[in-house]
Order: structure tokens, then sequence, then C-alpha cells
């Protein structure tokens, strides 16, 4: 049997004295998604930033992809592609040399880099830098950073944001519930964030409101996280 992809015990994490998470419980299968929900500072991305070992738990436990943290973290990170407000891109490489770059630190064959621009449908503007390209594009080239590794977990705080719909539509393959992967989905679209989950956490003030089967969450109960 394979172990879990995520497993989260009594997990903690604090700021000082602010405490930014809590008691965090959480299970998560391979090819499975996990919706987190909540409004602003509930601690939606310091759970994403502490499953992806750039912060370190104060208390309980976390296994990602049967590797503890953070004393392991370096046997998952290979596994994972994270995908936050920062697109972890340099404004002044072109697409193209900051994928070939983050190629050579998963130790990809550079030839995938031209797939995935061609994936995110910017083999057109491949060669242009960062800076010159507009939200959206910055997105897709994000979206083909995370991927580019063909991770087995992803790490997703609003994946969609600046992003068209014909520009969603075609990065489903590589971060929708169609690419087999499991994932961790930070989102405020509470309705689609259920729809497309098999497990919703809903988190108020660092505190876990639930755990559940995303199709056994209230719909009033997961938009009360915002009120």
């Amino acid at each position: 049997m394979k172990t879990p992809a995520l497993e989260l015990n009594s997990l903690a994490r604090r700021y000082g004295d602010r405490v930014a998470l809590v008691d965090v419980t959480v299970r998560l299968e391979r090819g499975q998604t996990l919706a987190v929900l909540g409004a602003n500072g509930a601690g939606k991305t310091t759970l994403l930033r502490v499953v992806a070992g750039l912060l370190r738990p104060h208390a309980g436990q976390a296994r990602v992809l049967g590797s503890a943290l953070p004393e392991e973290a370096w046997a998952m990170r290979g596994r994972v592609g994270y995908l936050g407000h920062d697109p972890l891109l340099y404004r002044e490489l072109t697409g193209r040399e900051n994928l070939r770059y983050h190629a050579r630190l998963h130790g990809v064959a550079l030839e995938r880099v031209d797939r995935q621009l061609v994936a995110v449908g910017l083999e057109r503007r491949g060669d242009e830098p960062v800076r010159d390209l507009s939200k959206g594009m910055v997105q897709r080239l994000a979206v083909a950073r995370a991927t580019l590794h063909d991770p087995q977990l992803l790490l997703l705080d609003e994946p969609r944001a600046n992003l068209d719909p014909a520009a969603t539509d075609a990065l489903e393959p590589l971060i929708g519930r169609s690419s087999g992967r499991a994932r961790v989905l930070v989102t405020h679209d509470v309705e689609g964030g259920l729809a497309e989950a098999d497990v919703a956490l809903g988190l108020r003030g660092g505190e876990q409101a639930f755990c559940r089967p995303a199709r056994e969450v209230d719909i009033t109960t997961a938009r009360g996280l915002y009120s």
C-alpha cells in the first residue's frame, strides 16, 4: 500500500507570540485533492509553506509523500511542485532561461523546457524577459516551473489568479484534477474548490473548523468561514 500524499497530525505553527496554525490534522491519499478554505489570515498560506518545507512546524507531525518534516524535507522537495503568490521567477531572465535554471536544479533534461513552454502557450514568448510579460503570462510560466519536474504532489495557492478562461482550460492537464497528481489547493472559490476536491479543510484564525470529505461539507458552513 502506498503511503499517503500528506499526513498532518496536531500540526502547529506560530510567528513569535502569534499563533498561525494550531492542532491541524489532515490525511490526503495519492491522487486526491485537498481544498483549503478560509478568510485572509486564516493560516492557509502558512499551511502550504509548512508542507512545502519552507517553514518548520512548532508542534505536531507532518509527513509529505512519506517523508517526515522537517527532518526529511530534502527527500521530498524534488517530488513536490509549489505554486505560491510569488512566481519564483527571475524577472531579468527570459522564460526559457528561468525554466532551464530550474531544470538543472531538478536534474531534468533541457528538452522538457520547450515542451513546457508549448504546454502553457508561451512557445512564442519564451525568449522575452519575464519583466516584459503580462501577469497572466507570468502565472502561466510559474505553472510551467512548478510542474517542470513532474511532481507527485502540487501545492497550489490560488493557481488560477490572473488567468482568463482559455488559459485556465489550457493549464488543466498540468495543475487540474485531470493531472492525476495529489493536490493541496488553497482557494477563495468555495463552490469551485469543493467541486474539485476529495477532502476539504476549513481554517478560521489558524484553527481547524472542519476537515472531512468535500461532498459532506455544507456550503453554508464553508461560506461561514469568511464572515
